[in-house]
C-alpha cells in the first residue's frame, strides 16, 4: 500500500523560509514523478511544483518560480519543497503526491497517490 506523509509544515512569519519532506513508503519512487500542490481555505487545489523521476527535470508554478524548489532523493524514498520568502498568500495545506512515469505532471488528475498534507501558515 503507498504512503504518503508530508512533514515540515508550522507557522513562520512572512519573510522566513520552510523545508517540506514527503516520505513515501509501499513504494519505490524512483520511477515515479512527484509534485507538490496546495490548497488554502475556500480556494481550489492548485499546483506549485514537480519533478521527473531522476530528478533531472521540475515545473514550477509561474508565481511561485524563484521562491521555490523541489527536490528528491531517492535514495531515501523522499522529496522536499524548499520555500523561502514566505509570504501570507502561502498560507495553505500542502500535499505531496506521485505517480507512476517518468515525466514531469502538473496536473492534479495526473497522480495516483496522495499524502495527508501539511499546514503552512505565514503570519504577517
Amino acid at each position: 500500500q503507498v504512503q504518503l506523509v508530508e512533514s515540515g509544515g508550522g507557522l513562520v512569519q512572512a519573510g522566513g523560509p520552510l523545508r517540506l519532506t514527503c516520505a513515501a513508503s509501499g513504494v519505490i519512487v524512483s520511477t515515479y514523478g512527484m509534485g507538490w500542490f496546495r490548497q488554502a481555505p475556500g480556494k481550489e487545489r492548485e499546483f506549485v511544483a514537480a519533478i521527473n523521476w531522476s530528478g533531472g527535470n521540475s515545473k514550477y508554478a509561474d508565481s511561485l518560480k524563484g521562491r521555490f524548489t523541489i527536490s528528491r532523493d531517492n535514495t531515501k524514498n523522499t522529496a522536499h519543497l524548499q520555500m523561502n520568502s514566505l509570504k501570507p498568500d502561502d498560507t495553505a495545506v500542502y500535499y505531496c503526491a506521485c505517480t507512476p512515469g517518468f515525466l514531469v505532471y502538473s496536473d492534479y488528475a495526473q497522480y495516483n497517490y496522495w499524502g495527508q498534507g501539511t499546514q503552512v501558515t505565514v503570519s504577517e
